[in-house]
């Protein structure tokens, strides 16, 4: 067991899904490489040209809810994003021992949350895909709340609609400031996720307790 995590003294585990729970390559892949690809094409451009405007536009969007709103990208970029997500929907990936830590959580008598900013057109997709959605008591998208998890008052409505005490609660993520606002909104255990993608470098933090694997939890 992480020392620091005592598991005994946690009744909710709260998880984000994308990165933390499911390898971001998809997502990595989707919109900076698939996504630019269509949009060059259907726009005569260069792909290089493409991603650098599509960069700027994502970037402007950015901890707001358009940013995984794919209904907002698809009228944006005149392009199908659900139906090109289906179209590489192979690449959805559970990360390693995430299963089997949710089964012994489940086993554990935990109270198991999906946390996600992720659209739930998008969600809907990835459960069909890796069946994970079996694991959660509820699931709640940032959609739902009407902030993304970057802002406490997705905290506060999370709270209300979920009954978790925060004194109690375990949340993992792999996105920092979304762990900042987590630990200003008052959720005792925090975890950062560090390896998001099996793709990249793991990420590193000096202000949280960090896993790469969730077998070090268990």
């Amino acid at each position: 067991m992480l020392k620091g995590i005592p598991l005994k003294d946690i009744n909710f585990i709260l998880l984000d899904m994308d990165g933390t729970l499911l390898d971001l390559y998809f997502d990595d892949y989707f919109w900076g490489h698939l996504v630019p690809e269509k949009y060059a094409e259907r726009h005569d451009m260069t792909f290089g040209a493409a991603k650098d405007y599509l960069y700027q536009t994502y970037k402007s969007h950015e901890k707001t809810l358009n940013w995984c709103d794919i209904d907002f990208w698809s009228k944006e970029l005149r392009l199908d994003i659900p139906a090109l997500k289906e179209q590489i929907r192979h690449l959805i990936e559970v990360h390693p021992h995430v299963i089997d830590f949710l089964k012994l959580m489940r086993r554990k008598k935990k109270k198991i949350f999906l946390l996600t900013n992720a659209h739930y057109k998008t969600v809907k997709l990835k459960f069909r895909k890796t069946q994970i959605g079996e694991y959660f008591d509820e699931v709640l998208c940032s959609f739902n709340v009407g902030h993304p998890k970057e802002f406490v008052e997705f905290w506060h409505g999370a709270e209300k609609r979920l009954k978790f005490d925060k004194e109690r609660s375990l949340f993992i993520d792999d996105t920092e400031d979304v762990l900042k606002t987590a630990k200003g909104f008052g959720v005792k255990y925090l975890l950062f996720k560090a390896r998001a993608s099996s793709k990249t470098e793991p990420k590193k933090t000096k202000e949280f307790l960090t896993i790469h694997d969730f077998r070090e939890l268990m």
